[in-house]
């Protein structure tokens, strides 16, 4: 809901942006509402017993997922979902166009080596824990344009891989701070089509800009990230010409409990009210105590929620208009050591269960 008074400031910000012809457009509307025919999901022993447990279709209670490093098992929860996708859908490898997958881990290889078990081009995507989003906007893309009938979008995270690469090794036994979060041992992943049916469509996508508001705490993502998903939730609803109160839910992807009260008050700023109906995955997945801090984090955060819990209420349409906004700190291993500040991406996509 707007607030009281924006409406003339709105139209104020375009009639000067245009005079200028200063708009960047990022929000595409799609013309021919690719569907989402199927999802899969996969997660760790933690996640299992969490509140969304029985929501995800395999949990595997051993967190190295019977290999022998913890990379190898993020691998293998990319290659279950991957193939589990397909399963659900009753597609075979040659049905589909593409994979386009992405993860944390440097050069993502958790999603490179685990599209060489498969017999489909591979399209290797990475802006950290928006890369869900990114990969849905992309593909859906894909479809809409006609130049592909199937493309599964998958991503995932792992909490000892992420740990020991972005923060510190897990045998110092570092103290968490309180602004902290906990990377969620998980994968997801979805079939776009252009099968028409009874299932979710993509109606349009919002591609995010990289925000940098100078926080330099690898701890504190929620902060980092939370400006990224304003701008990208406000430009949304300024070029959809929605209010927000169209979507049931607006759904960011892994801000936690404190980047989800700094997201809402930017956006009240600026004339956007999500206070009723935003909620974010990292708050879902886990209980907020004292072990998770703000909540959960990660790739795979909201690839699992969205992938398994909010599918699912979409195709028994308790929920019918969702604004999914998966957001992203774009810091490496080495840049906040430099003193880098953490630039952030938030991508959007706009999914409709109105049949």
């Amino acid at each position: 809901m707007a607030r009281k008074g924006c409406s003339s400031n709105l139209f104020l910000y375009y009639f000067f942006s245009f005079a200028q012809n200063n708009v960047m457009i990022s929000t595409v509307i799609l013309k021919n509402k690719p569907s989402i025919i199927a999802t899969s999901t996969v997660a760790g022993p933690k996640e299992g017993e969490s509140r969304l447990g029985k929501q995800i279709d395999k949990i595997f209670y051993d967190d190295t997922m019977g290999e022998k490093t913890y990379e190898k098992a993020e691998c293998e929860m990319l290659t279950f979902v991957i193939k589990n996708v397909m399963k659900n859908a009753r597609l075979k490898e040659s049905d589909v166009g593409a994979i386009l997958s992405g993860d944390l881990l440097n050069q993502i290889i958790s999603s490179s080596f685990a599209a060489r078990k498969f017999d489909v081009p591979y399209i290797g995507v990475y802006n950290a824990c928006s890369t869900m989003a990114e990969a849905y906007a992309l593909g859906a893309a894909l479809v809409d344009g006609g130049y592909l009938n199937n493309v599964i979008a998958a991503t995932g995270s792992h909490f000892s891989t992420a740990e020991r690469q972005y923060r510190y090794p897990l045998e110092l036994g570092a103290i968490r701070p309180p602004q902290s979060q906990w990377t969620v041992t998980g994968a997801g992943a979805g079939i776009i089509s252009s099968k028409r049916g009874n299932y979710p469509e993509i109606t349009s996508v919002t591609f995010g800009r990289v925000i940098d508001f100078g926080v330099t705490d690898a701890n504190n993502m929620g902060a980092a990230m939370a400006p990224a998903a304003a701008d990208t939730i406000v430009r949304h609803f300024r070029e959809s010409g929605r209010d927000s109160d169209y979507y049931d839910l607006v759904i960011t992807g892994d801000l936690g409990a404190l980047g989800s009260r700094i997201v809402k008050k930017i956006c009240f700023e600026k004339c956007v009210d999500i206070d009723r109906n935003h909620v974010d995955c990292g708050e879902l997945i886990y209980n907020i105590d004292e072990e998770e801090f703000q909540g959960g984090s990660g790739a795979g955060c909201s690839a699992v929620v969205f992938n398994s819990y909010i599918y699912k209420k979409m195709l028994k349409k308790e929920i019918k208009r969702v604004l999914f906004v998966a957001t992203g700190a774009l810091l490496s291993t080495l840049s906040t050591q430099q003193g880098e500040s953490i630039p952030a991406v938030a991508h959007a996509i706009s999914v409709e269960a109105e049949g």
